[in-house]
């Protein structure tokens, strides 16, 4: 199929990076929108890329989208992330949004997709302190009462965008077998009983504690089918993949245009300091490297778009594994090449390095991608 763009593609594009040059394209621009690039989401920032109607760019159009793919959607969060627009939110909003318009209610779609597209923000709550990987081992607990209403009690946590978030897309436990008791339920984030805390890391405030004590929800709060919300995960971790790897395709790219421009400039012994071999080698092979990352990434995402009812879980690992570890290894090389200036917070490397490494730990660490490309050749 290929990975050249349409002309729609390629205007969608353009305005993206129009939009991210005029709107944060300076460092004071970013450090004003970010508090000194401790926040990941701006609020009305955000509202603006709604009022462009980009927000439900692979939405349905029943509900104010566009009707797009998931091609469509990995091009905004590579541009965007290339372009460094403080739209953090939008990356857990778009998995948790393909899950509610697979698997939920009517009513469900409707409040939830068209709140997307007006600018609100999802988050989806699956780990706990002693459930990361092993998803299946969760305890967080939902209880049907006598009515049929829900009660939850439990904790989860590393919770990206919580603090922002309308709507929480939350996976609890409602039977003993380990992964044939998980369902997925609609979870207002101002619903009474829950409790958010922010949780600081270097690179910054994106994550959270989630703490549920009695949390009641009614019947009709369950996304899907009781107990079969592993199935329903499983049928959604690609979609997050794909969107995972975009994101650090377009954090790759950025690290890289960034590393060239200074090696350019940059001189010692008398000449720009890219010309000697010894770098100008290194950064033919993070460009050959992140080349490889991008036609991947957006083969999967067409082959994805292709045929919505099959599973991609190898193709998928394989896009999310190659293009997280390539970002980190395209932020740590530009830190090496630009010396000393790359490990200060006069220049954005420092920042790109942030990001990248815990890519290669959220959304399924780099050993668990592993492990599912290897186990799907039978291994």
């Amino acid at each position: 199929m290929g990975s050249r763009l349409t002309e729609e593609q390629s205007g969608f594009v353009a305005a993206i990076r129009d939009f991210a040059k005029r709107e944060c394209g300076s460092r004071e621009q970013r450090d004003a929108l970010t508090s000194g690039g401790r926040e990941a989401h701006n609020p009305e920032l955000y509202g603006r890329l709604a009022g462009l109607g980009w927000l439900g760019v692979c939405l349905p159009e029943a509900y104010g989208g566009a009707g797009g793919g998931l091609a469509d959607a990995c091009l905004f969060l590579e541009e965007t992330s290339y372009g460094m627009v403080p739209a953090g939110g939008f990356i857990t909003t778009v998995i948790a949004a393909k899950a509610y318009e697979k698997f939920g209610t009517g009513e469900q779609r409707r409040t939830v997709l068209s709140g997307v597209v007006r600018g609100e923000v999802l988050s989806i709550a699956m780990s706990e302190p002693g459930a990361g990987s092993d998803v299946g081992a969760l305890r967080c607990r939902a209880r049907r009462e006598a009515d049929g209403t829900w009660v939850v009690d439990g904790q989860k946590t590393w919770i990206s965008n919580a603090h922002c978030a309308e709507h929480i897309l939350l996976v609890a436990r409602t039977g003993e077998d380990k992964h044939g008791g998980l369902t997925m339920f609609h979870l207002p984030a101002r619903t009474p009983g829950v409790e958010i805390q922010r949780i600081d890391t270097m690179g910054g405030r994106e994550v959270n504690d989630v703490f549920l004590s009695g949390v009641r929800l009614p019947a009709d709060a369950v996304v899907g089918h009781v107990d079969d919300g592993w199935r329903q995960l499983m049928a959604g971790l690609n979609h997050e993949r794909l969107f995972l790897a975009s994101n650090m395709l377009g954090l790759a790219r950025r690290a890289f245009d960034d590393t060239v421009g200074y090696v350019r400039e940059r001189e010692q012994f008398g000449r720009p300091v890219g010309s000697f071999q010894a770098l100008r080698h290194r950064i033919a092979d993070l460009a050959t490297e992140i080349e490889c990352a991008r036609l991947l990434v957006r083969e999967v995402a067409l082959d994805c778009d292709a045929r919505p009812d099959k599973l991609f879980p190898r193709e998928a690992s394989m896009a999310k594994l190659k293009a997280t570890e390539t970002a980190k290894r395209a932020a740590l090389e530009g830190m090496q090449m630009m010396g000393g200036y790359g490990y200060t917070t006069e220049f954005d490397m420092e920042r790109h390095l942030r990001a990248a490494v815990v890519s290669t730990v959220y959304g399924g660490t780099s050993e668990i991608q592993r492990d599912v490309i290897g186990k799907s050749y039978g291994l």
